[in-house]
């Protein structure tokens, strides 16, 4: 297991520094001087001069990166002049109604998936399965933001029985949260439901029947635990998707949180909380990859064996 670890943890170190090169590659390439668009195109060229040098632009570029790579690691991404703060503190203080967006749409997006490929993989072919199966096609299909629009229309302006948008409750949580869960539900119920279909057909499971266990104990018993193992892959890996379908949820709703601020970052060209928030959320990516690598050792006594030799 500490091997597992050690190993996962070097590469995420790889990735971790990928990912901050590529972000200082594409600040740099992207159109437009970067202290004119911050202070705008009528701006003072003594301004401009002065805001190069404060960001470090003017130095070669070889330079730049090193001094680039040296901040990263202290995760120092400068000030934000929007906000006139540090970047990485603004992130900081917008995660938390990020990571609460994001705990409930994973739960809902686990239960409801997990439940859905039971009942439909536990009897293959039959009207439930085709349900289930036809529903999660076009769960998927449905843009995010436009099932958060609907959502809207229905449940807050037609029924007027929850928020539109903003925070403060748990009643401005629902609609964000489903929407950001209902396409993640879609891809959980039907990894599930292909999983357990193909687990009914194993030795074990006439086993567990020819030893008198019910149905219910069947599934729940011996086939779900074997049919978890590739579910658990798909949810370290969906959290990368999920964190980017955030950005268009939170916008939709108004939720504080750093999708919001990413976009207000971009448009406005605070490019220091641009890169800062890119970074953390790659550093949650590859936490979330490790911790489903874990999790799918232990579901796995084979992953376990190989990894002790």
């Amino acid at each position: 297991m500490i091997r597992v670890v050690v190993k996962r943890l070097l590469v995420g170190v790889l990735v971790m520094w990928g990912a901050a090169s590529l972000i200082f590659v594409i600040v740099r390439v992207a159109p437009g001087d970067p202290a004119t668009l911050m202070l705008g195109p009528d701006a003072p060229p003594d301004q401009v001069r002065e805001l190069t040098a404060t960001l470090g632009l003017d130095r070669p570029m070889p330079l730049q990166y090193l001094s680039y790579l040296g901040d990263v690691v202290q995760l120092r991404f400068g000030d934000s002049y929007l906000f006139n703060r540090p970047a990485m503190a603004e992130v900081f203080e917008r995660m938390p109604a990020t990571a609460e967006l994001m705990l409930a749409s994973t739960t809902i997006a686990v239960i409801a998936g997990l439940a859905l490929g039971l009942l439909a993989g536990g009897r293959p072919g039959g009207l439930l399965d085709r349900v289930v199966s036809g529903g999660t096609i076009a769960l998927q299909s449905f843009p995010t933001f436009w099932t958060g629009i609907m959502l809207i229309l229905i449940f807050a302006l037609a029924l007027r029985v929850l928020p539109s948008a903003g925070t403060g409750t748990p009643a401005h949580l629902v609609l964000p949260a489903i929407t950001l869960a209902l396409p993640f539900t879609a891809t959980v119920a039907r990894l599930t439901r292909t999983s357990v279909a193909e687990t009914m057909h194993e030795q074990y499971i006439r086993t567990a029947r020819s030893k008198g266990l019910t149905e219910r104990q069947v599934l729940l018993g011996h086939a779900l635990r074997n049919s978890l193992i590739p579910v658990v892959t798909i949810i370290g890996l969906h959290m990368g998707g999920l964190m980017g379908g955030a950005v268009v949820v939170e916008n939709v709703f108004a939720w504080p949180g750093v999708g919001t601020l990413v976009v207000e970052s971009v448009a406005n060209r605070d490019y220091t909380v641009v890169q800062a928030a890119t970074f953390l959320v790659a550093g949650i990516v590859m936490a979330f990859n490790l911790a489903a690598d874990l999790v799918y050792s232990q579901l796995d006594p084979r992953i376990r064996m190989e990894s002790a030799a």
